[in-house]
């Protein structure tokens, strides 16, 4: 396949399988006992993408991917963007677990974990927070006791999204307590439905409950399912956040990217025009600003992607999307619910649209952005740290 042919290959590929139905559209399927989204016309579209490998495109064909380098992966990308296709698979599977699994996992791990997320039978969860263990995660007491074939876990996990409609859990328990804390940690794969296992979820400012308490009682796991080896989980478990950063900063690929109206398009209904122009100047500068720095993001990615080529664009630099991603998401959110005014103050009830509703839970739910993934300070010092190489 030549990468110059590629773009009409995919192109006439998209024009054939992806229903007229679900362009424009922004769901996804996360996969497992989480509920298909109720359509048709979605069901053949991720059917299709499932038997292409595009759910997840560049993993190799032999684990249900299509073996895609990272510069046909860019043009897929934007092809689909063009047509307004949604993504057909989303979530902790395909983002963060899997492409730690194809690094890391030994070949049993992949042969048996990876086809099942690129084909959306199992969702995942992670287990990372503890209540007394958030920034600092290497702080965490959760404990994996040595017995026999198997580890006995005992301790709890919090903030971990979906776990009440998830089938797996990849957990950072410890496995020595006698050594430094960065090393005495290693890195589990369990199924949820394992004895001793409970989920509790917690109700969110924004009107929703999808972070949950898990609690493991007395849980026996296989030692077949440690991922890399005992006690030297940190260094994976900090290749994950990689990509977690990584993933967040791409188009419609975070719950926190989700779009109820565009700021510019609001503000023209809010604000009014004049002269073919927002009414209010500073707002209407606010908005260029935020509109320019996000296209400035999305070129910075895009020139990442391609100086890496297909070497490893997913670095310690994912600190600096993150970061970045996370402030303009919450900005314009912000200038959301300015350009509103009093029509962005409704909860529920009559007197509000539901566009305003949801602009108004948007933007509570979007303050978690700066904290999911490794807060926002926790980013900056990162980039003091690894990027610029400051001292500590």
């Amino acid at each position: 396949m030549s990468l110059r042919g590629f773009p009409e290959e995919v192109r006439d590929w998209l024009g054939t399988n992806c229903p007229p139905g679900v362009r424009g559209k922004r769901y996804g399927y996360t996969g497992g006992r989480g509920a298909r989204i109720g359509d048709s016309a979605f069901t053949e579209w991720f059917d299709r993408c499932v038997e292409r490998g595009f759910t997840v495109p560049t993993w190799p064909l032999e684990y249900g991917g299509a073996g895609l380098t990272a510069a046909e992966n860019d043009i897929l990308t934007r092809e689909l963007r063009a047509i307004q296709a949604p993504r057909p698979l989303l979530g902790m599977g395909v983002n963060l677990i899997g492409p730690t699994i194809l690094e890391f996992g030994s070949q049993e791990q992949k042969s048996f974990h990876l086809p099942r997320i690129a084909e959306g039978e199992i969702r995942w969860c992670q287990g990372y927070s503890e209540p007394g263990a958030g920034s600092d995660l290497a702080g965490l007491q959760t404990r994996a006791v040595s017995n026999g074939n198997h580890y006995t876990i005992n301790g709890s996990k919090i903030w971990t999204s979906g776990a009440h409609v998830s089938d797996w859990i990849f957990c950072l328990v410890r496995t020595d307590s006698n050594a430094p804390k960065h090393e005495g940690i290693s890195f589990l794969l369990m199924p949820l439905d394992s004895a001793g296992i409970s989920v509790r979820q917690i109700d969110l400012i924004a009107g929703g409950s999808e972070f949950c308490e898990v609690f493991f009682t007395d849980v026996n796991v296989p030692k077949s399912n440690l991922l890399g080896e005992e006690n030297k989980g940190w260094s994976i478990a900090k290749r994950l956040l990689q990509y977690e950063r990584f993933s967040v900063t791409e188009p419609g690929a975070s719950g926190f990217s989700l779009v109820v109206g565009g700021v510019d398009e609001i503000a023209k209904s809010y604000v009014g025009m004049a002269d073919g122009r927002i009414q209010d100047p500073v707002l209407r500068n606010e908005i260029t600003r935020n509109a320019m720095d996000a296209r400035s993001l999305d070129l910075t990615i895009q020139r990442i992607k391609q100086e890496s080529a297909d070497g490893d664009a997913v670095n310690v630099t994912t600190s600096i999307l993150k970061y970045y991603s996370s402030e303009l998401t919450c900005e314009e959110d912000e200038l959301r619910i300015q350009a509103m005014g009093a029509a962005s103050l409704g909860w529920e009830g009559p007197g509000f649209s539901d566009l305003e509703l949801s602009s108004t839970r948007k933007w509570l739910t979007n303050k978690a952005a700066r904290i999911a993934g490794g807060t926002s300070e926790i980013q900056l010092n990162i980039i003091a740290k690894r990027v610029l190489g400051l001292p500590d």
